[in-house]
């Protein structure tokens, strides 16, 4: 078969990592670019839209240059990004104001009154499956329209990450269908969902047309955004996904009831469905990257984030080389020498707030039973323990109200290179963890999968388990799991009056 070439650019919270991938899925050459948030006011935090594409920009270059392809047999170029932005922009394009991250929670105000029309809180749960929080984007919506209203006037669409950058490539203003999730989408009838939109007042045609993530848009880079790239004019762009979307393709995780798990800056357990299940605990259906699967997803907020931290705050001082993850490395080697369950040590990872199993931007992260026994290993430990639990207990919920039977999880993202922290994660869950190759460019190479079926080259997104493969196993160990770890934090659960379903040994 002759090879065929995309690029793809993974645009996360902080940095966007792009790719040059073949269609055997080798991945040719790759770049990462950083860029700043900022946090005007606490609980809000902004990014400017133009930092994504100086960072495009550079790291397409950088990506080029250093990779020998045919530029002939390149089919495309793709996006997927992270979920929830917010850009409104002009009758011609112009941003009007910063994008409104996923994490940002001023809305507050916003999503009791929403919740109220509904009949409170309790009511509205009961309808819709989850209680909305300041951080649900058509609250920041109406936030807008409240307290900027000269902003929404002069608003022609909102935009987010991914129509941004398809608008920045192609000159085209459109949403595809799993960033529409993150506003408002009918997952039956593939549309904007006009009864929120009522609900809370907004005009519908503040919303751009809907494409599909295989899509090509418009008639490819324009001349300004292929002068930018270093690319042809006319290079198909693919209407791309969101960064949960994209992960699952890349774990290969893509057939019915198949699970994955993302560790990365946050992390959260998806599983494949053809069904559209009511929203509960926190888990929510959306719109999958293959246009005829839904994925049901619950995310926890906070994960390499505050390993992250821990890099910042712990390591001061240390000669370690950072783009080398040479800190992280020896995170691993320090914990490896703490027994499982911390000696006692209870890490909550709920530093941003939470979205799964439990709604809320108020909720900060703790730490249980400090002692002067406990060193910086006990810290690390507990937390990639406290995060493991989370994401069991999601997992536990996703069995008990969706149905699912899951034996067998796929984990990408930079933590799964962890073996540490896979371990604990097969212990603390009971289930086997697999990990599969490049993991940390997991979300560019799902979309460029989504780009080569879209261009024709792949015939379905299974396809994708023919091209990455399995690359580490990890099955829980008996010791392990019954470990002091899960008696002090089952006493913990009934001390703090936890649902019965969290941290149960």
């Amino acid at each position: 078969m002759e090879l065929k070439y995309v690029i793809a650019h993974d645009v996360g919270t902080s940095s966007v990592k792009t790719v040059l991938i073949d269609s055997t899925g080798k991945v040719l050459g790759h770049s990462i670019e950083e860029y700043p948030l900022h946090t005007p006011r606490p609980g809000w935090v902004e990014q400017d839209p133009a930092d994504y594409w100086d960072a495009i920009v550079k790291a397409t270059r950088r990506v080029v240059e250093n990779s020998q392809f045919v530029m002939n047999d390149l089919v495309g170029i793709i996006f997927t990004t992270q979920a929830m932005g917010i850009i409104p922009v002009d009758g011609d394009g112009n941003v009007l104001h910063p994008n409104i991250s996923w994490v940002d929670g001023r809305a507050e105000k916003q999503a009791k009154q929403i919740m109220r029309k509904i009949g409170g809180s309790k009511i509205f749960k009961s309808l819709i499956g989850i209680e909305i929080t300041g951080k649900d984007v058509v609250c920041k919506l109406l936030w807008i329209k409240q307290e900027r209203p000269e902003l929404y006037e002069k608003t022609d669409l909102f935009l987010d990450v991914n129509g941004y950058l398809k608008f920045r490539a192609t000159g085209e203003k459109v949403t595809e269908w799993s960033g529409a999730c993150s506003y408002s989408f009918d997952l039956k009838k593939k549309e904007w969902d006009s009864m929120i939109f009522k609900l809370i007042g907004v005009d519908k045609s503040k919303l751009p047309p809907l494409v599909r993530s295989v899509d090509s848009v418009g008639n490819g880079l324009t001349k300004s955004a292929a002068d930018d790239l270093g690319l042809p004019e006319g290079t198909p762009v693919f209407g791309g996904c969101d960064d949960t979307q994209s992960a699952l393709v890349g774990s290969t995780a893509v057939d019915e009831g198949e699970a994955h798990i993302y560790l990365g800056t946050s992390a959260w357990f998806g599983v494949a469905s053809e069904n559209a299940p009511k929203f509960k605990n926190g888990a929510v259906t959306l719109q999958s990257a293959d246009p005829d699967k839904n994925i049901v997803v619950g995310i926890t907020e906070s994960a390499g984030i505050i390993l992250e931290w821990v890099s910042k705050e712990l390591y001061k001082g240390m000669k370690l080389d950072p783009n080398d993850d040479e800190v992280f490395h020896l995170m691993d080697q320090e914990i490896a020498s703490v027994s499982p369950g911390s000696d006692y040590l209870i890490f909550t990872p709920w530093v941003l707030g939470e979205r799964c199993p439990v709604s809320t931007t108020t909720t900060r992260g703790t730490i249980f039973n400090l002692g002067l026994e406990h060193k910086r290993a006990h810290i690390i430990r507990a937390i990639d323990e406290g995060v493991a639990y989370n994401l069991r207990w999601i997992i536990e919920n996703f069995e008990s109200d969706f149905g699912f039977k899951i034996s067998n999880i796929k984990v990408v993202g930079g933590g799964s290179l962890s073996k540490e922290w896979m371990q604990i994660l097969a212990d603390v869950t009971k289930r086997e963890i697999e990990t599969v190759e490049q993991p940390k460019f997991a979300g560019s190479i799902g979309a460029a999968m989504t780009a080569f079926v879209g261009a024709g080259i792949f015939p379905e997104f299974r396809t994708v388990k023919d091209i990455v493969k399995v690359t580490g196993t990890f099955n829980p160990k008996e010791e392990n799991f019954e470990s002091k770890r899960n008696k002090v934090v089952f006493f913990l659960t009934i001390q703090t009056e936890l649902p019965s379903s969290a941290y149960l040994p």
